[in-house]
């Protein structure tokens, strides 16, 4: 968490992190192609991925999300997909990925660098991602943004009583909150539910597990923009009473 506000704006505007500030789901996404290459000796590409998945969705409750945790699950599918024959040079190649994907450098989307300095000391700004804590802060800092937010937080899970506690954390009401970020699932649905401004921007790839069944969003109230750079405006919209 940086230091304290530098604005007197009612608005607290909070954005996700990863694929609105920065790609990501592209890292998990390269990574999953080398471990299909490095199973594929075993068995069909299409069972690998499939099997991943459901490991990934099983472990949430045990590991949460993060880099850390999809690792362990890529070992647990190959020792799972080979019946435990899996080598040790396997899992190291695993092991290495995993730390790979650590270490990948932080790409801002375009506009971020340009927007974020731009909105900061005109509302509070905050980060609030889910993920491994020590990666997550890592890539803030890494990313040249940190400076620029008044608060960050990591959350296990981004549902409405997470969204609720931070909020509450920070003494401000759903009316004031503005949440921005790629996910319908994490980002927009739960604070939509809660009462505040929900943003969408769309990347242009989804993990399966954030997409949403078609009609979810019917009756809630959320805008969706095409890119960050149409923040400021949006903002300036709703400060003007018209969003």
């Amino acid at each position: 968490m940086t230091a304290q506000s530098r604005s007197d704006s009612p608005l607290l505007v909070a954005f996700d992190a990863d694929d609105t500030l920065w790609h990501n789901e592209r890292i998990f996404t390269d990574t999953q192609a080398r471990f299909r290459e490095l199973l594929r000796r075993h068995c069909d590409e299409s069972v690998i991925e499939q099997r991943l998945y459901d490991t990934e969705i099983r472990n949430l409750g045990h590991y949460g999300y993060g880099v850390k945790a999809f690792t362990l699950s890529m070992v647990e599918t190959a020792i799972d997909l080979t019946d435990g024959a899996i080598t040790g040079g396997d899992v190291n190649a695993i092991l290495d990925m995993g730390r790979e994907m650590l270490n990948a450098p932080v790409e801002l989307l375009e506009g971020v660098s340009e927007v974020i300095p731009m909105l900061a000391g005109r509302y509070r700004l905050m980060v609030i991602t889910k993920g491994d804590l020590l990666d997550q802060e890592t890539k803030v800092a890494r990313s040249g943004l940190g400076d620029h937010f008044d608060f960050v937080e990591v959350v296990s899970r981004k549902d409405r009583g997470a969204y609720e506690r931070v909020l509450n954390a920070h003494g401000a009401h759903p009316v004031e909150f503005v949440m921005v970020g790629n996910s319908l699932r994490s980002d927009v649905l739960p604070v939509a539910e809660m009462g505040g401004v929900a943003v969408h921007i769309p990347y242009h790839t989804t993990w399966a597990h954030e997409q949403v069944r078609d009609g979810t969003t019917e009756d809630l109230p959320y805008t969706r923009l095409e890119r960050i750079s149409e923040v400021p405006g949006f903002l300036a919209g709703l400060a003007n009473g018209s969003p």
